[in-house]
């Protein structure tokens, strides 16, 4: 007679398997940044046969999302920030960023707190994070749009709209903490729009 196991079980093993692909992902992440990192060398150094790393994370920009919790897959909403008048793209971004933000926040917020202080780190998460932000988020913004110094430009978008969201949620300094979003959106999308496509001085 064939023995079941306890669902209980298999889930717990199922658990252990994920929790092992996630240890591996961070690693090779860390080693190698999010654009050469592959599903194939995650699920190799997991131990574990490179299906089901796509059945437990689906995609690469998933598992990423996943390994640094991340409130949202940056993915989803780079498509929703590119849709529309590029002159509108800064406003975009930020509308955006702080609506995921606010809601984790009115949420507890914990995991947000965290890593927003995380990205003073030099290794580890922090350093996934920022390489990942800068490279593949913003990167490919200014890229779709077409402008001169993508990368440059990518790194400004980075400290402008990172600096916004840690006055707000960590330091809560105030009057920024408490206003209105679509207040703060009119306030930062004029330079935030500058660095994506107005002119920049010339590098010294």
């Amino acid at each position: 007679m064939t023995q079941q196991i306890p669902q209980r079980a298999r889930r717990s093993e199922g658990d252990d398997t994920r929790e092992t692909i996630l240890v591996a992902a961070r690693h090779e992440f860390s080693a190698s940044g999010y654009a050469k990192t592959t599903m194939r060398a995650i699920a190799r150094t997991a131990g574990v046969d490179p299906a089901l790393v796509h059945y437990y994370f689906g995609s690469k920009e998933k598992l990423f999302a996943t390994a640094v919790d991340l409130p949202a897959v940056p993915g989803e909403v780079l498509r929703q920030v590119l849709d529309g008048d590029p002159e509108q793209t800064g406003a975009r971004i930020l509308r955006t960023a702080l609506t995921v933000w606010d809601t984790e926040a009115a949420g507890g917020g914990g995991r947000l707190t965290a890593l927003l202080r995380s990205l003073a780190d030099d290794h580890g998460p922090a350093t996934m994070l920022r390489e990942y932000l800068t490279n593949q988020v913003f990167a490919r913004i200014t890229t779709h749009l077409g402008s001169d110094q993508p990368q440059l430009r990518a790194a400004l978008c980075f400290s402008q709209a990172v600096g916004l969201i840690l006055t707000r949620f960590v330091v809560r300094a105030e009057p920024i903490a408490s206003a209105d979003r679509e207040f703060l959106v009119q306030c930062y999308a004029p330079t935030l729009q500058r660095y994506l496509t107005g002119p920049l001085p010339a590098a010294r």
